[in-house]
């Protein structure tokens, strides 16, 4: 029995990571487009963000299949290659910033609750998603600069690689980003979400008004989001300072991209802790897919209830 290649366990993982991923993220999707109509609301944007940036992931796993396919080789147009890995990275790096606006929103609604409540805006969030946006694309946008300062594929043959290995020029302009990026993308986003979530966590179990079960899912939430954060995103990250101090790329980050990319079907746990409503709002779509599907219908969402029949149990702890 030969041992499985890399290229081999890459097609499996992205292949697990898309049947799996893409109808739960597409669940969540619709879930936030019905509570939109109700009540939008700034950890609806915030989670919303997150299920865009997993769907933009999920969306040219196809491309990652291909190419493992391939044995890791690139056979597309050769300006498709870094467009392609500046969605594929830029996506990775909202989910952190995402996670790290859902945890500050947690906080505020429970340290500061009147005061939060009466000063919160959808409008605000969606500012922060903005830069969020910014944030990734314009430092994930140094694969451009990479793929355009040579040729930033090496060839074997008449294979050539996408992304993959670099010249000795290439990486001295890559090793110093990856850096910054593993401090701004990754250390920043993390240390917040622990001192939020530390606090969130302590008021929350002090709290005797609060029943039982929203205790339970606010810790629910809380590991959740470390566990994605320590097990989909540090070790992919990590390769980052490792690659700085070898002054190349680890042969291992290949491997901790798998983790970061099977995150895509990770994040709805996340959803699922969001709230009470979130998960009647997500049986009803369930629902209404599968009486759609016996009338042999396409779209579920467009003939779902009333969201006024929502039950709005939620209170401003957990929204």
């Amino acid at each position: 029995m030969y041992p499985i290649s890399s290229h081999q366990l890459s097609l499996a993982v992205f292949v697990v990571t898309f049947v799996t991923g893409l109808p739960l993220n597409l669940l969540a999707f619709c879930t936030f487009v019905v509570k939109a109509r109700r009540r939008l609301l700034p950890a609806d944007v915030l989670l919303l963000n997150l299920t865009v940036a997993d769907l933009l992931l999920l969306a040219f796993l196809p491309v990652r299949m291909a190419e493992a396919s391939w044995e890791m080789t690139w056979r597309m147009l050769d300006f498709l290659c870094p467009l392609f890995n500046l969605l594929f990275y830029s996506s990775i790096y909202l989910t952190t910033l995402s996670l790290m606006g859902v945890s500050i929103d947690r906080y505020l609604s429970v340290a500061f609750p009147l005061r939060y409540k009466a000063g919160r805006r959808p409008a605000y969030a969606m500012l922060a998603v903005a830069l969020f946006w910014v944030l990734a694309f314009s430092h994930c946008s140094v694969i451009y600069v990479v793929q355009y300062q040579g040729r930033g594929n090496d060839t074997e043959g008449n294979l050539t690689r996408c992304y993959a290995t670099f010249t000795d020029d290439q990486l001295a302009v890559l090793l110093p980003v990856r850096l910054e990026m593993f401090l701004v993308l990754f250390c920043l986003p993390l240390g917040i979400t622990a001192f939020c979530y530390a606090r969130f966590v302590t008021i929350i179990r002090s709290l005797p008004l609060v029943s039982r079960g929203r205790k339970r899912r606010a810790v629910g939430l809380v590991v959740a989001t470390f566990l994605i954060f320590v097990v989909c995103f540090a070790p992919f990250n990590i390769s980052h300072v490792v690659g700085y101090v070898e002054k190349k790329s680890p042969e291992w980050r290949s491997y901790a991209l798998l983790l970061s990319t099977f995150n895509a079907s990770l994040d709805p746990i996340i959803f699922y802790f969001s709230s009470s409503s979130f998960q009647k709002i997500s049986l009803e779509c369930l629902q209404a897919v599968w009486e759609k599907l016996q009338l042999s219908r396409v779209c579920p969402c467009v003939w779902l209830e009333s969201p006024e029949k929502v039950a709005t149990e939620d209170s401003q702890i957990l929204q």
